[in-house]
C-alpha cells in the first residue's frame, strides 16, 4: 500500500516529458489550467486526424498554419514538425547517412567537447555572451530536473543526447559543438523519442532556420538580439528608452531566450506551442514571443529603477498565469498580428 502512495506521489510530481515538478509548483492552479486545456487539446486531435486522415503528408497552407498556430497534439507534434520543416524530406534523400555519421571516423577534439559540454557545461563564449552573468550557473547540466536523462534512468537518455550531438558535429563542421545545442537536442528527442528524426530536425533548426546562431561567432543570435532592441524601440519605447537610461544591453536579459528557445524559460507546453510555429513559420515568432512578453508586462518594467531591478523584472515576466496558459497565450492579437521581419 506504502508503495502505491509512493509511486503515485512521485508520478504526480513528475511531468509527462520527465521534469519534476519544484517544491513550490502551484497544483491547483496547474491542475484548473490543464482540465481546460485538456478540453482544447482532444478538440485539436479530432481535427488535426481528419485533416491527416492515416497520411505522412501534408502540404502547406492557411489552414495547416491556422491548426499550427492553434496547438498540434503531441501524437502529431513530432511527425508535423519532421514534414513543415523539410526534415523528414531531407531524411528519405539521405537513407542511413544518420548511422554513417555515427559509425565514421571521429574528430576527437568535437567528441571531447561534447563530452566535457554535457558533463560540465562550462565555456568560455556562453559566460561572455551572458557577461558573467549568475544565469550561466543554471545551465552546467542537460536538464538536471528530469528524471529520462539521469545516469539511473533506462534507458538513459543522456547517450541518445550524445549520439545526437556527435552526429551534427560531424555532420556540420562549421558549427561543430555549440552550448546550447545540448538543450534544443534535448527537447527534440524527448518529443520525437526517435534519434534520426531528432538529428534532422536538429538540422532545421541549425542549418535553415536559424543559420548562425550556434556558430563560433554566433553573428545570427548577436544580430537577432539587436534586431529585437530595435523592433522594442518602435514597438515599447518607453522600455527601451528605460534600457538605455540604466545602460542595460539586450544580450544580458534576452540571451537564454534565443539561444535556448525558451527552454528553461518559460513551461514546457508553452515552449512546444511556440516551437510548433518556429518550424512552420520560422525565427519571426522568437521576436513575437519576445516582444509579447515585454509589451504585455510593459508598466510591471516600467516600475524598475536601476540596473538589477531590470533585469530581475525581465525574470519575472517569464513566470505566472500569462505565460503557463500556454493556449491563451498563442492567441494573444499582438503575437499574432505583430508585423516581424528580418
Amino acid at each position: 500500500m506504502e508503495r502505491r502512495e509512493a509511486g503515485r506521489d512521485w508520478a504526480y510530481r513528475v511531468d509527462s516529458y520527465g521534469f519534476e515538478r519544484p517544491e513550490d509548483f502551484d497544483y491547483a492552479s496547474y491542475e484548473a489550467f490543464f482540465s481546460r486545456y485538456l478540453v482544447v487539446l482532444t478538440r485539436r486531435a479530432i481535427k488535426w486526424s481528419k485533416l491527416l486522415k492515416g497520411n505522412k503528408s501534408i502540404q502547406k497552407s492557411l489552414k495547416v498554419k491556422r491548426y499550427i498556430r492553434k496547438g498540434i497534439p503531441n501524437e502529431h507534434r513530432a511527425l508535423i514538425w519532421m514534414i513543415v520543416s523539410g526534415a523528414q524530406a531531407n531524411m528519405e534523400q539521405n537513407p542511413g547517412y544518420y548511422h554513417r555519421l555515427l559509425e565514421g571516423e571521429k574528430n576527437d577534439k568535437l567528441v571531447e567537447a561534447i563530452k566535457t559540454g554535457l558533463e560540465e557545461h562550462i565555456t568560455e563564449l556562453w559566460h561572455l555572451l551572458l557577461e558573467g552573468a549568475a544565469e550561466a550557473r543554471d545551465m552546467n547540466r542537460t536538464f538536471p530536473d528530469n528524471v529520462k536523462f539521469r545516469k539511473t534512468a533506462d534507458p538513459c537518455l543522456q547517450h541518445t543526447l550524445y549520439n545526437v550531438l556527435v552526429a551534427y558535429g560531424h555532420h556540420n563542421k562549421a558549427v561543430g559543438y555549440c552550448q546550447g545545442m545540448n538543450f534544443i537536442a534535448g527537447y527534440l528527442i524527448l518529443i520525437t523519442k526517435n534519434e534520426e528524426e531528432s538529428f534532422w530536425l536538429l538540422d532545421a533548426l541549425i542549418g535553415r532556420i536559424l543559420p548562425d546562431y550556434y556558430s563560433p561567432a554566433m553573428l545570427g543570435l548577436k544580430t537577432d538580439q539587436e534586431v529585437l532592441g530595435e523592433l522594442v524601440k518602435m514597438k515599447v519605447p518607453a522600455v527601451a528608452e528605460l534600457m538605455e537610461r540604466h545602460g542595460v544591453m539586450w544580450t544580458l536579459v534576452v540571451s537564454r531566450w534565443f539561444i535556448c528557445l525558451f527552454i528553461d524559460i518559460l513551461p514546457v507546453e508553452t515552449v512546444l506551442r511556440i516551437w510548433d510555429c518556429l518550424f512552420y513559420e520560422g525565427s519571426k515568432i522568437i521576436f513575437r514571443v519576445a516582444l509579447t512578453l515585454i509589451k504585455q508586462h510593459q508598466a510591471f518594467i516600467l516600475e524598475a529603477t536601476n540596473f538589477p531591478d531590470i533585469c530581475d523584472k525581465f525574470k519575472q515576466i517569464t513566470k505566472g498565469t500569462f505565460v503557463t496558459e500556454c493556449h491563451s497565450f498563442m492567441q494573444v492579437k499582438s503575437l499574432q498580428l505583430l508585423d516581424v521581419t528580418n
